[in-house]
């Protein structure tokens, strides 16, 4: 991954902006993997992650390609290298029990991942879910994308006066309509998908429609669904007000996938 000077992850001196991973000394049954935004970096999700680890799991928090660069670099990437990225970091996870979590198209990518790989994804912590957009807005991303190279950024929707989060300030608009079409797939396959799910849901959320969660309640195959929506936060739902509380329900959720026979799923042992 290029990092030219005046890239995005250069505003930061934190290093876990160009992606991170947490490991026990003692190696836990369960790993998780925790996915950013379009346009964002491993920094929103960063407390997210550390969450996790700090009850118990090892994490990894790849930063996908074309992000924490320049809006031109993301914009020469696709839904098809972002999901490559996010397939790379589930291998890092070899533990019995692998848990996905994602913000936006963090979450959709989580979802395709569970679509495509049963076998190691056994549990999905979706924030504001982006699978789908309004149709005027959708309809106006394919015509503008064939035209205009950037529009506005759709990062930083945040109540708090005082929360911000580091992306671009432009979204790049072919990028976008690739992962549009990523979302198609997702949408198509979304039967597929019987792992146990908490959704996480903003009630106002400016960037992702509510549509797109009530889709994929409806068509997810799942037995053991739980969706909790928040009135305190926009669509950055794990950097603003309603940060913490999100954090405690996705440790929860964790505990109990791994250690589902306990019904508080208190580890007695390495999580």
């Amino acid at each position: 991954m290029r990092t030219d000077p005046g890239a995005l992850a250069d505003r930061t001196d934190d290093a876990r902006v160009h992606g991170f991973a947490r490991r026990h000394a003692v190696r836990p049954r369960t790993g998780v993997l925790v996915l950013h935004g379009f346009t964002a970096t491993p920094l929103s999700v960063a407390a997210w992650a550390e969450e996790f680890h700090a009850a118990g799991f090892d994490v990894e928090v790849p930063l996908l390609p074309g992000h924490g660069t320049t809006v031109a670099d993301c914009d020469r990437t696709t839904w098809a290298d972002w999901l490559a990225a996010a397939q790379a970091a589930l291998d890092r996870l070899d533990h019995d029990v692998v848990l996905v979590a994602g913000i936006s198209m963090g979450g959709g990518l989580a979802l395709r991942l569970a679509e495509l790989r049963p076998d190691r994804v056994h549990g999905l912590v979706l924030a504001n879910p982006a699978v789908l957009l309004e149709p005027w807005k959708l309809a106006a991303v394919q015509v503008l994308g064939r035209v205009l190279p950037r529009w506005p950024g759709v990062a930083g929707d945040l109540r708090d006066p005082e929360a911000r989060v580091l992306a671009y300030d432009r979204t790049p608009l072919r990028a976008l309509v690739s992962q549009t079409a990523g979302w198609r797939d997702v949408r198509r396959d979304l039967a597929r998908v019987r792992q146990p799910v908490l959704l996480l849901r903003s009630r106002v959320d400016h960037v992702v429609p509510a549509a797109s969660s009530r889709a994929v309640l409806a068509g997810i195959s799942s037995a053991e669904v739980s969706e909790v929506v928040y009135a305190g936060s926009f669509h950055e739902l794990t950097s603003d007000r309603d940060a913490p509380a999100v954090f405690a329900a996705s440790v929860r959720f964790a505990r109990r996938r791994a250690h589902p026979g306990r019904p508080d799923g208190t580890p007695g042992g390495p999580a």
